[in-house]
């Protein structure tokens, strides 16, 4: 593994010498992982495990007492060094030694009451150090995944999809969403998850029409539309996907929907391929459930990437501008949502390759909607 972090830190560096910084500090948690192998969390915004600082030269993990033990077994490529008053008071000896004149920051990342602070320190110390927002920068680092990172994103939707089938033996109409979506959690952990991508959802019947719908106390009843979105992860790595299924028999109305969101994510997967233009991706599938009838149900994006974190880059949307290259994971997760009625979505993971997607899910696509 040190091999992958050795290529990944001097593929960041040149990034950063482009920029004309003669360092860079990280404290986004996902980026200190990708960047280290320290898994540290941190646990609320203003709560930090530590920070990577990278010089031309140089490697630095500054963490305090809680994580110094964790961050010498896994970031071995760095010098771990412990704080005892603070990051902002000690961070400005640090930087001196590296000798730091010029250094960015992940501005997405780091509130303004730290800025402030670490400012303070550095004026305080008589250290003219330059903070410069480099907020693209960090943006683009994981973007692209390597086959290790698309292999630990394809076990943990394995794991998930796993866990799926598992609760689709017993649950049944009278159940309350949040019930299921605690059994859905159970059988993640237990099939091996490292933890959830984020909150299982559960929505049932109106629920349905809240894409991130949280789970209640309503009873679930037969016929009626039951959106599932979950995640496992695994290495660090999340899966997202999305099934809409039903206890009993649908209605024409909800196979209709189901039909016409099957064939709009169909539809954009078929057109995703290095090269392709997010917003145009995004446009065939919303083309197609306009064109059926649904105007204006489809209120979200396209798709995501995923990774370390559950929303990263690139994006499938109106406002996209990215661009797909070889390497890319990306959702592609259509629905159409209808105050009062319900909702179905259809969530599939996806690596862009040269000439198409290579589609990680295995489950179907029609579970509770065999008369389609």
């Amino acid at each position: 593994m040190s091999t992958i972090y050795q290529e990944r830190l001097h593929r960041f560096r040149q990034m950063v010498k482009v920029e004309n910084l003669d360092g860079f500090l990280i404290s986004n948690g996902e980026n200190r992982r990708y960047l280290s192998g320290f898994k540290g969390e941190d646990t609320q915004m203003d709560e930090s495990s530590g920070v990577l600082i990278i010089s031309e030269n140089n490697q630095v993990l500054a963490t305090d007492s809680r994580y110094t033990e964790q961050a010498t077994q896994e970031a071995t490529l760095y010098e771990v060094v412990e704080y005892k008053t603070g990051l902002a008071k000690e961070l400005p000896e640090i930087l001196s030694k590296l000798n730091i004149r010029r250094m960015g920051f992940e501005s997405k990342r780091m509130a303004v009451s730290q800025h402030e602070e670490l400012q303070k320190e550095l004026l305080e110390k008589g250290l003219n150090i330059e903070l410069v927002p480099a907020k693209e920068l960090t943006d683009n680092i994981r973007i692209r995944k390597d086959e290790f990172e698309i292999d630990c994103t394809r076990k943990a939707l394995a794991i998930a999809e796993a866990a799926f089938m598992e609760i689709l033996k017993f649950i049944k109409p009278g159940m309350t969403e949040k019930e299921v979506a605690w059994a859905l959690e159970v059988k993640l952990r237990e099939g091996g998850a490292d933890g959830l991508s984020f909150p299982v959802i559960c929505a049932s019947g109106p629920n349905s029409a809240l894409p991130h719908a949280i789970p209640g106390d309503r009873i679930i009843n037969p016929n009626e539309p039951i959106v599932f979105d979950w995640g496992a992860k695994y290495q660090g790595y999340c899966s997202d996907t999305t099934r809409t299924i039903v206890l009993g028999k649908p209605d024409d109305e909800l196979k209709k929907v189901h039909q016409t969101v099957r064939e709009a994510q169909l539809m954009a997967m078929e057109a995703i391929m290095a090269g392709a233009n997010g917003k145009a991706v995004d446009q065939i599938a919303r083309d197609h459930i306009e064109k059926t009838g649904y105007k204006n149900r489809f209120g979200h994006g396209l798709g995501h990437g995923t990774g370390l974190a559950i929303h990263e880059g690139p994006r499938l949307s109106p406002l996209s501008t990215s661009i797909l290259e070889p390497g890319m994971i990306v959702t592609v997760e259509p629905g159409i949502y209808i105050p009062g009625w319900g909702g179905v979505r259809i969530e599939h993971q996806v690596v862009v390759r040269e000439k198409g997607a290579e589609v990680l899910n295995s489950l179907s696509t029609i579970i509770g909607f065999d008369e389609t």
